[in-house]
């Protein structure tokens, strides 16, 4: 009789336990409640940040992968990665994007530009040093720039380069003989000059790539461009801060500070003194799929055919 004993008392004990268990799994439900209403209130307490992402590489669509002698470069993928994420960040009220690049690759512009006009905050660009080319195109996506009077900026142009080693290998007594499908096959080959038609072609994708450049700077910086000045500038000079400003190209000259203050007025963070302002730094770090293949390898955006031996690279630049 001992073990039908032992039997039963189980059996009371069962209601016991599954009361216990569904007690448990109910404390469990509400304590992921109140995490997520504490997460979501979390800014309501604490206040809003100005976030600030340092863009002060050359943009490439390869990055440089870290290295135990270097932290790398982020790629295009990298920067428009940490940008993205920004609009799930209830705490970023505004974001500022401090500039020293003289831009990069033409694909690589498009990612981070595409970036940031993605963003669904408001945005402030401050150029440091140098917001050159497509630097400026990305800048130009930003609701406000503010530039130091002795950056440099401008740069509105497209540059592709060529490299026409033929009559040294002719001196040194090196014949390259290529079989091709096409007479344009190997335009832009370091083994041959550049004949007039391999200029017409390049020079019409150049033209199609500034044409563009141009209308993106039309379009984001509208009734604040001086339309005779900005025509003069596309032949792609450089300009100091202070004569971006009288084209148009930046709202005016300033610090850091006056870029974190103008982000914190646009989102509507309220503060009496600018110390006050919190400021949290975004970190934009290479990933170790960026390729790491020297610099023409980084800067290249695309090889024409027959270029086996030299990369071309079509650039922001």
């Amino acid at each position: 009789m001992e073990p039908q004993r032992k039997f039963e008392k189980q059996e009371r004990n069962t209601p016991q336990i599954l009361k216990t268990a569904l007690l448990l799994a109910a404390i469990f439900v509400v304590l992921i409640l109140v995490f997520i209403a504490a997460t979501s209130l979390l800014p309501s307490f604490m206040g809003r940040c100005v976030a600030v992402v340092h863009i002060d590489t050359e943009l490439t669509t390869q990055g440089e992968a870290p290295s135990l002698f270097s932290a790398g470069e982020p790629s295009s993928t990298d920067l428009a990665t940490a940008i993205n994420g920004l609009n799930q960040r209830d705490d970023v009220g505004a974001v500022v994007f401090v500039f020293d690049s003289p831009g990069g690759d033409v694909v690589a512009t498009h990612e981070v530009y595409n970036a940031v006009k993605g963003l669904n905050k408001p945005t402030v660009s401050y150029i440091r040093e140098m917001a050159a080319s497509g630097a400026y195109y990305v800048a130009s996506g930003t609701n406000y720039i503010i530039s130091d009077p002795d950056a440099i900026t401008g740069s509105i142009g497209v540059v592709t380069t060529f490299t026409d080693m033929s009559g040294l290998l002719e001196k040194v007594g090196v014949n390259v003989t290529s079989v091709a499908s096409g007479d344009e096959k190997e335009i832009g080959s370091m083994y041959r000059p550049l004949s007039d038609e391999d200029y017409n072609i390049t020079y019409a994708i150049v033209s199609q790539v500034f044409e563009e450049f141009e209308h993106i700077v039309v379009q984001n910086r509208g009734t604040r461009l001086n339309s005779a000045l900005f025509a003069q500038v596309l032949d792609g000079r450089i300009l100091s801060g202070t004569q971006a400003v009288q084209v148009g190209l930046v709202d005016q000259t300033g610090t850091e500070q006056d870029a974190i203050k103008k982000a914190a007025d646009m989102a509507g963070i309220s503060y009496t003194d600018p110390s006050q302002i919190s400021v949290c730094d975004i970190p934009v770090t290479a990933s170790d799929d960026d390729a790491s293949g020297g610099i023409l390898g980084s800067l290249s955006l695309f090889r024409l055919p027959g270029m086996d031996a030299q990369q071309t690279q079509l650039d922001y630049k």
